[in-house]
């Protein structure tokens, strides 16, 4: 008996011994299933049935989460007759021609239950008709509910039941080297995931919009993404893609997206109060120069120099003068221009506000009770912006 199980043992061990080796050096051995293709030829095949795991470093969590709730938008536009299309003599050299009407591409953001989509103003500017088509091949039609041309964001709204919501994150967050996921429907090809890091953050200036606190990323944007999603490693939104500086018309590396901060309070003031009610003072401010300051006198090294003011507007009833330096609204500083803008238009229109200025030699504070921005005029677009 003690010599049966001795052999036993050795057996055993022999054994286990052969499968570790094999299950070091060759565990294909092991796992694989040789499957013959016309009795011609072999191939190996993953074992049915094992989950798949996501390799080190892969964002695709962050895409599923995503993707569901971003949608690609098709616009169509009555065509214009030329003015002079009935005229024979034209026709007689250029032609009939036809009547084409125009249709544009983008992408949105589902962000509300409720059928509330976020995208482009340049989008949807102009539209007759709007098509939303979801990731899972649904279709709608699409209602706006605003727009604002000085974010160049718009508000649409669906009507489908169990749509797909995406998880807004704090664009206040962000720092630079952060990885972001784009996606959208470039080109119509259908939707879209490129990767990149944040480039930078705060970038103004640039001429695309009024307001203007741009997050730039070097994922692949291109046209028909405008309007789409720029989301986080955790697949939750962090901007709305614009767009792109580009000498081509297609990505270079260097896209621009509109911080979800901003986005929010766009959604909020168009869905609350179908627009969005923003702080306005009538001044014509300049960055301040050595030039500008010696001009008018004031011995400053930091702020905004106010080099015009509207009569009767908010400011001049305040006090404020040609040649005052504003060095901070409320909490916030303004050491540029965009910083000035930005700080009173997120003013509430008739609840006072307290003003640092300084005037010559002398530093002061003023209480400012601000006006409603005027709307702006209709937004040209411009080259590079798709």
């Amino acid at each position: 008996m003690k010599r049966t199980w001795l052999l036993f043992a050795q057996a055993v061990t022999v054994l286990l011994a052969a499968y570790f080796v094999v299950a070091t050096l060759k565990p294909e051995w092991i796992h694989k299933r040789s499957t013959s293709l016309g009795g011609v030829v072999s191939i190996v095949e993953a074992p049915s049935g094992a989950p798949a795991v996501p390799a080190a470093g892969s964002l695709s969590a962050a895409a599923k989460k995503a993707s569901p709730a971003v949608v690609s938008i098709n616009t169509s536009k009555a065509a214009q007759r030329h003015p002079r299309s009935n005229d024979p003599w034209f026709r007689f050299f250029f032609g009939d021609q036809a009547d084409q009407p125009q249709v544009g591409l983008g992408s949105g953001v589902i962000v509300s239950t409720d059928g509330y989509i976020l995208t482009n103003n340049h989008v949807v500017e102009g539209a007759d008709e709007i098509e939303v088509t979801l990731n899972d091949s649904r279709h709608a039609r699409g209602k706006v509910i605003g727009t604002d041309p000085d974010t160049d964001l718009a508000v649409l709204k669906i009507e489908l039941d169990k749509l797909p919501v995406i998880v807004l994150g704090n664009s206040d967050e962000l720092l630079v080297g952060d990885q972001v996921l784009a996606i959208g429907n470039p080109f119509g090809v259908g939707q879209t995931v490129t990767s990149g890091i944040v480039s930078a953050l705060g970038r103004n200036q640039l001429g695309i919009n009024q307001f203007e606190n741009f997050i730039q990323t070097d994922a692949a944007i291109n046209p028909g993404n405008s309007g789409g999603a720029l989301i986080d490693v955790n697949g939750n939104l962090q901007g709305i893609n614009t767009a792109i500086y580009s000498r081509s018309g297609g990505s270079m590396g260097i896209g621009f997206a509109i911080p979800v901060s901003m986005a929010k309070i766009v959604l909020e003031g168009i869905v609350k109060e179908g627009q969005v009610r923003r702080g306005w003072i009538g001044v014509e401010p300049s960055d301040l120069s050595p030039e500008l300051a010696e001009t008018f006198g004031v011995k400053a090294d930091a702020g905004v120099i106010i080099t015009g003011v509207l009569q009767n507007g908010p400011a001049a009833k305040a006090g404020i003068r040609p040649g005052d330096v504003i060095t901070s609204v409320g909490e916030k500083k303004t050491d540029s221009v965009q910083a000035l803008l930005t700080a009173v238009a997120g003013l509430k229109p008739g609840d006072t506000a307290r003003f640092a200025l300084q005037r010559g030699t002398d530093k002061m504070e003023l209480d400012v009770t601000p006006g409603l921005r005027p709307k702006s005029p209709i937004r040209q677009q411009l080259p590079n912006n798709e």
